[in-house]
C-alpha cells in the first residue's frame, strides 16, 4: 500500500487534474490511496465566503457563486458531456453549503469555518474521482470524515487514534485505487472538523500509519525539500536525504514543505516519506527516513512572516520568575497564540507569536494589567539551521534587527 498526496497547486485547473492522472499512470497506482487538497486557492475563496456570512451577508451568495463558477470551468474543460453525473454531484455539494448557512444557528466562527471550508476538498475529490473513472483509472471515492475521528477543537482538531485506526483498518480496501480528502475529519456527532491549515500532509500520515503503508509521497510544485523557500531566498538547494529528526526540527521552526504533525506517525512505524515534483515524477526528489545524514550539509533557511513580537517587563523592576512565566504561558494558551520564539532575561520576557484566531488585542489588554508591554506587529522571523557565520552576515545585511538568538545549531533573527 502506498499513499500519495496532491496539494492544491497540483490541481489548480483542468490541466493539473490531467497531470495528476499522468503521474498515476507513470509511477503506478495499484494498492494506492490518493489524498487531494482543495483546488488552487479554493480554501482562501471559502474563507471569504465564511467572512461574508458573518460580516457582509449581502455578498454571501455572490462569493459562493464565484467558487462554484471556478469549479464549473474546470468541469467544462474535463467533461465534454454537460449531462455527466459529476455536474449534479458538484451542484449538490454547493447546495449543501447554502443549506448550512440557511439553517445554522451557531455563532461560533471556528465551528462554522470547519463546516464550510471542507467543501473545497469534497468538490475537488469528486471531480478528480469522476475524471479518473472517465479515462479508465477505476477508483473508489471515500469521504474521509467517515474514517478520521477527532475531538471538537474546531480548526485544529486532535485525532482520536483508536477510533480512526479501527475505521480505516476495517473499511479501506487497500487493494484498490482510493481517492479521498486531506485536511478533514469529524467529531463524535459527525460535525466536520479540520486538522489545521496545510493538514492534508497529516492526513496522508494518518492513513499510512493505520494501513501500515510502505511509503508516503507528497507531490509538490518543487523538486523536493529545499534548504530555503525560493520565493524569498536565492540559490535554494535540493536536499536529497533528511532524517525524521531533521525534518521535524525544520517543521517546528516553520518550514512549510512538510506539515509539523506529519512526521511523528511516520517515524513511529519507520515509513519513508518522499517529496517529489508532480512535473517530473520520475525524478528522485527527497527521501525522509530513519538515521539519514542531511545531504547535502548546507544551512537551511526558514522565514515566517506576519508575526507579532511582544516584549514584557515587570512594572516594579522585579524579576520575571517561574510564577510570571506560568501566568504568561497560561494567557498565551487561553488566547490560542502559536509561539514561534521566546527569550527572557532577569526582568524581561519576549515572545514571537502568530495571531491565528484574532485574539491579540484581548491578550495585550490582559497582559497590560500586570506588565509593561511593548508590541511590534507584522515582523519577520528568520531561522537558520546549521548556520555559518557567512550565512548570518548575509541574512542580516540591510535589515532592522529587533531580536536575535543563537544556539549551537540554530540562529533566529526577528526583523521589522
Amino acid at each position: 500500500m502506498q499513499i500519495f498526496k496532491f496539494g492544491g497547486a497540483s490541481v489548480k485547473d483542468a490541466q493539473g487534474v490531467k497531470n495528476l492522472a499522468r503521474v498515476l499512470t507513470t509511477v503506478g497506482y495499484n494498492n494506492t490511496l490518493v489524498i487531494v487538497s482543495a483546488m488552487g486557492k479554493t480554501t482562501n475563496a471559502l474563507e471569504t465566503v465564511i467572512s461574508n456570512y458573518f460580516d457582509a451577508k449581502h455578498q454571501l451568495q455572490s462569493s459562493i457563486q464565484d467558487v462554484k463558477k471556478f469549479h464549473n470551468n474546470i468541469l467544462i474543460d474535463l467533461f465534454e458531456n454537460e449531462k455527466h453525473a459529476v455536474y449534479d454531484k458538484v451542484d449538490a455539494l454547493f447546495r449543501e453549503v447554502v443549506q448550512f448557512f440557511d439553517h445554522n444557528k451557531s455563532p461560533n466562527y471556528n465551528f462554522v469555518y470547519d463546516q464550510v471550508i471542507g467543501f473545497g476538498e469534497l468538490v475537488s475529490t469528486t471531480i478528480i474521482s469522476h475524471y479518473l473513472n472517465e479515462i479508465g483509472l477505476t477508483n473508489t471515492w471515500l469521504d474521509v470524515r467517515n474514517f478520521i475521528k477527532t475531538d471538537t477543537y474546531y480548526r485544529n482538531a486532535k485525532v482520536d487514534w483508536n477510533d480512526t485506526q479501527d475505521l480505516i483498518s476495517r473499511r479501506v480496501d487497500a487493494s484498490k485505487l482510493n481517492i479521498t480528502q486531506g485536511f478533514l475529519g469529524s467529531d463524535a456527532h459527525n460535525f466536520t472538523t479540520t486538522l489545521g491549515r496545510e493538514g492534508s500532509d497529516y492526513t496522508a500520515a494518518i492513513f499510512a500509519f493505520c494501513l501500515n503503508a510502505k511509503s508516503v509521497t507528497i507531490w509538490k510544485d518543487v523538486p523536493g525539500v529545499l534548504n530555503a523557500d525560493p520565493r524569498y531566498f536565492e540559490n535554494a538547494a535540493l536536499l536529497d536525504r533528511i532524517s525524521y529528526t531533521e525534518a521535524i526540527e525544520l517543521s517546528y521552526y516553520g518550514a512549510t514543505v512538510i506539515h509539523p504533525k506529519t512526521l511523528q506517525p511516520l517515524q513511529r512505524k519507520e515509513i519513508p516519506l518522499y517529496v517529489k515534483s508532480f512535473l517530473n515524477p520520475k525524478n528522485e526528489g527527497t527521501i525522509v527516513g530513519k538515521e539519514f545524514e542531511l545531504t547535502p550539509k548546507v544551512p537551511c533557511y526558514i522565514l515566517k512572516q506576519n508575526q507579532i513580537l511582544i516584549s514584557l517587563s515587570s512594572l516594579d523592576f522585579s524579576y520575571i520568575v517561574e510564577d510570571n512565566l506560568r501566568h504568561i504561558f497560561g494567557l498565551l494558551h487561553d488566547y490560542k497564540m502559536k509561539v514561534s520564539m521566546i527569550q527572557n532575561s532577569a526582568i524581561s520576557f519576549s515572545v514571537c507569536i502568530e495571531n491565528n484566531y484574532g485574539t491579540l488585542e484581548r491578550l495585550l489588554l490582559h497582559l497590560k494589567a500586570k506588565y509593561k508591554v511593548a508590541s511590534h506587529k507584522g515582523v519577520k522571523l528568520y531561522t537558520i539551521r546549521h548556520y555559518t557565520e557567512a550565512s548570518i552576515q548575509e541574512l542580516e545585511a540591510g535589515k532592522n534587527l529587533l531580536l536575535k538568538q543563537i544556539t549551537p545549531d540554530i540562529v533566529q533573527i526577528i526583523t521589522h
